[in-house]
């Protein structure tokens, strides 16, 4: 269900600001991206897993939260992103 370290670095190479970024909204949308896609499938195959279900529903919340920051603060970087990772069609 988690993702794994090389695909985790994988992430924060292409979406880091700056040269050692790890903590910028922009990284941190696109790992928790990433694990709400692999616990989607986890829970397709699992349905009574209500336990992850429940971290689903939390991960989902900080990244609504996170992008609304990210949409407060700068708008362009905010379209790019959801654009990027093809959040909102």
């Amino acid at each position: 269900m988690a993702i794994s370290q090389e695909r985790k670095n994988q992430l924060i190479e292409e979406y880091k600001t700056h040269e050692n970024d790890t903590g910028s909204p922009e990284v941190q949308i696109a790992v928790l991206t990433e694990q709400i896609n692999t616990l989607n499938e986890h829970l397709r195959t699992h349905k009574k897993d209500h336990h992850s279900r429940r971290g689903l529903l939390k991960m989902v919340g900080k990244r609504r939260n996170l992008l609304t920051y990210l949409r407060n603060k700068d708008v362009t970087r905010y379209r790019e992103l959801i654009q990027k990772l093809g959040l909102r069609r």
